[in-house]
């Protein structure tokens, strides 16, 4: 089955190889330093910006969302991209095609790899897939946005939708059936998670490489083979490749500690102990290990990591925005290494020259405008940051705080001559400039965006403040005193901070006493940024253990603080681990016993984590014993046959959003399956993910009883009062109608209407 859909693949492939070609040499402009010019990050402007554009002209009501749309901005940017940043561009593909092509190839590999793997379970189908393919679903039914919830007529969706747009673009164009982009969508998420991790480690390394060498102003027309040199026991490029790959491996591809548990007998998910209370057996390994408890091992909460996304495979928006915040990374990284990197001499020969249109942010010379040209990088990096709130609201503003550090960073270079009043002043500004633009790009989606917090609670707040209840934003509730015990969280994030503590340790080494004042020699500009990258990390994993922010569940109050903190800080600790690890490497010599030791420690440590994906894509997938293609409604075949031949004559026959009722029941249940699958309004889905995104119970709840009313009712006239109220165009009648309703009257709508489609035990009404 998977070689039926090969064809699917490529064409989808070629979709990202050809709008990636379009951003290509703007994304080479900004990427100057890279040793890749930023390459596989031309796919991720190209789908970003692409997007939003569509985004704007359908907010505004310029442009239908359509294919025609679509196409004409895409012809914009090429001749933008043509005409600002045509300069260098065949040189640069000249001199760069060899990793250009390597990095062409990861992601290739990485989409294929995926496809692969969800081929043998790819059905849209369990946990909460019905959500992320309904809106995806309904926004490809959209003429202008905001797009419908599919869950709540008539209101738009009250949830961070962008990507799930992104995907909708994608689909529009690619002219692929939603039910196989939706996992084409999930194999090129992970394809970037992979390929931009790659980029990222590789860069890190490159700029590590070139900083020990003194390398630091390498000129953009020099290629890979110009620049080689030679380190110790193993050559400048295969380094390089290593920190690539191995941050690639470590983003994507691993796990926690917590998989040890499958070494030992009688481990309670329910009640877990630590590991060295239980009974260690290889005999029955691995012991009835479950996957998912690496994920929920905390009691009521969530630390998952991009892995077991991957492998559950919800099209969520932490999912969808990892190659938005990898792309801020690098760009972070791309500035950090810049500005460190410029000597005083180039220094003041900048300040005598031209400003050249669109140059990289210069921190040694900061100013707003330069000759009338806005710096693109301040802007661009709150459009970006923007972007990841639209596409997970958590992730722009952590984003924010990392960009805050790595400007304040500047303040602490070692040079003597920095003039700190001013450098203090231009950093303020550029913050000042970036939250500006955050603002602007953010404000289409805010206006029709209600943000689901209530609050931000205090873990085990002090007794003389649980009476007030509230004070500000802060929240003082009762029997709120969740804490994680220090072994688990150990186990969580110990494979991180064995390697963050080696890293000190490594630095605090070069650390030298004079005059009673402490310095540290040779402290790179990466070394910085990867500093930077552990400070956040670690405020992330602290923050749940103090605050939380307040939504719809009682029991699990910390459990969206800590998953979406974590998510993150899994993202930044393995990009730091894989710098670190070669970092350290590189000084590894067979006579130095300490980093002999530390290898052999480490490699035990990198073997824990890499046998996560064997138990989770073997268990998920049935150890990838049959393939079933691409398609993820085709379960729906056997499951519900007769809603599966409907589905299908709905998307082909009704166009537009008109609303179709349906029944209605629980979240993560088969109900709400019409709309998901076709993107069509209903009056009520997912009780649950309605009270969530509208805040409160009272909003969804009256609703579940007049759909009630409105299919057992033999009452002609309250039947046709509630259709006129949702503005009902379609009843449809199926197994699960007749199941959740046994007192379904039908004869009403034959009244009410006239049937237009049936097949077994499936009839649809169309209103008069």
């Amino acid at each position: 089955m998977f070689q039926a859909d090969f064809y699917l693949i490529l064409k989808w492939w070629f979709l990202f190889f050809g709008i990636g070609l379009v951003f290509l040499p703007f994304t080479i402009s900004l990427f100057k330093n890279f040793i890749d010019k930023g390459y596989i990050f031309s796919k991720v402007f190209a789908t970003i910006i692409i997007s939003y554009i569509v985004f704007i002209l359908g907010i505004l009501h310029i442009a239908l969302f359509s294919n025609p749309t679509i196409f004409s901005v895409i012809f914009i940017s090429i001749v933008f991209n043509l005409f600002f940043f045509k300069k260098g561009f065949l040189l640069n593909l000249k001199q760069n095609w060899i990793i250009f092509l390597l990095e062409e190839v990861i992601f290739f590999i990485g989409i294929l790899f995926l496809s692969y793997v969800r081929s043998h379970a790819p059905d849209i189908h369990g946990l909460e897939k019905f959500m992320d393919f309904g809106f995806v679903n309904s926004i490809l039914r959209a003429d202008y946005f905001p797009p419908k919830d599919m869950w709540f007529t008539p209101f738009s969706i009250n949830y961070y939708y962008f990507g799930h747009l992104m995907t909708a673009v994608l689909t529009k164009i690619s002219m692929i059936s939603s039910s196989i982009t939706y996992n084409l969508m999930l194999s090129s998420l992970f394809a970037f998670t992979f390929t931009c991790s790659f980029s990222i480690g590789a860069n890190l390394i490159y700029f590590l490489l070139n900083s020990k060498s003194k390398i630091t102003d390498i000129k953009n027309n020099k290629s890979v083979d110009q620049i080689s040199k030679h380190f110790g026991f193993w050559n400048y490029e295969l380094k390089i490749l290593a920190g690539g790959f191995l941050t690639g491996f470590l983003v994507s591809l691993s796990g926690n500690f917590q998989v040890i548990y499958s070494f030992f007998k009688n481990f309670s998910s329910e009640n877990p102990l630590p590991f060295w209370n239980l009974i260690f057996s290889l005999t029955t390994f691995p012991n009835n290990y479950w996957y998912p408890n690496a994920t929920r091992f905390i009691h009521n909460t969530i630390h998952e990591f991009p892995l077991y996304s991957f492998v559950v495979s919800d099209l969520h928006g932490h999912v969808l925005d990892i190659p938005v915040i990898l792309l801020i990374i690098a760009i972070l990284l791309s500035i950090i290494s810049k500005s460190e990197n410029l000597n005083s001499k180039q220094i003041r020969k900048s300040n005598n020259q031209s400003y050249k249109r669109f140059d990289i942010l210069n921190f040694e010379n900061w100013s707003l405008f330069r000759n009338s040209k806005l710096e693109i990088r301040i802007l661009l990096l709150g459009f970006l940051l923007a972007v990841a709130y639209m596409t997970n609201a958590w992730d722009g503003l952590i984003y924010f705080l990392l960009t805050i550090f790595v400007f304040f960073s500047y303040l602490f270079k070692t040079d003597s001559n920095l003039d700190w009043k001013n450098s203090l002043y231009v950093i303020l500004k550029n913050i000042f400039i970036i939250g500006i633009a955050f603002f602007i790009f953010t404000l289409p989606f805010n206006l029709y965006f209600k943000p689901f917090a209530s609050g931000i609670g205090i873990i085990c707040s002090p007794e003389f403040l649980i009476n007030k209840q509230k004070l500000g934003p802060f929240l003082f509730e009762a029997d709120h005193c969740l804490k994680s015990p220090w072994w688990q969280i150990l186990i969580l994030h110990g494979f991180f901070y064995f390697w963050v503590i080696s890293f000190l340790t490594f630095l605090l080494s070069k650390t030298r006493i004079r005059n009673s004042l402490i310095t540290i020699k040779k402290i790179l500009p990466v070394d910085k940024y990867v500093l930077l990258l552990i400070l956040v990390s670690t405020i992330l994993v602290i923050i749940p253990e103090f605050f939380y922010i307040k939504d719809i569940y009682p029991a699990h109050y910390r459990a969206n603080t800590m998953f979406k903190l974590t998510y993150q800080e899994f993202i930044m600790l393995s990009i730091s681990s894989g710098y670190i690890i070669i970092r350290l490497l590189n000084k590894l010599r067979l006579k130095n016993w300490k980093l002999i030791i530390l290898a052999f420690f480490g490699l035990i440590s990198l073997t824990l984590v890499f046998t996560y994906p064997f138990f989770s894509i073997g268990s998920y997938y049935n150890n990838l014993n049959i393939s079933y293609g691409l398609s993820g409604t085709k379960y729906l075949e056997k499951l519900h046959p007769g809603d599966y031949k409907a589905i299908n004559w709905i998307n082909e026959n009704i166009k537009g959003q008109p609303v179709i009722l349906e029944a209605q029941s629980d979240s993560y249940t088969d109900y709400a399956r019409i709309s998901s699958n076709t993107g069509l309004p209903t009056v009520l889905g997912w009780t649950v993910h309605e009270w969530l995104w509208r805040g409160s119970y009272d909003i969804p709840s009256p609703r579940i009883n007049e759909i009630e009313i409105l299919y057992n009712t033999q009452e002609t006239a309250v039947a046709k009062k509630t259709i006129d109220k949702y503005n009902i165009s379609y009843i449809y009648i199926g197994g699960l109608e007749n199941q959740k309703y046994p007192n379904l009257s039908e004869d009403k709508f034959k009244i009410l209407g006239k049937i237009i489609y049936s097949n077994n035990n499936v009839r649809i009404y169309k209103t008069n």
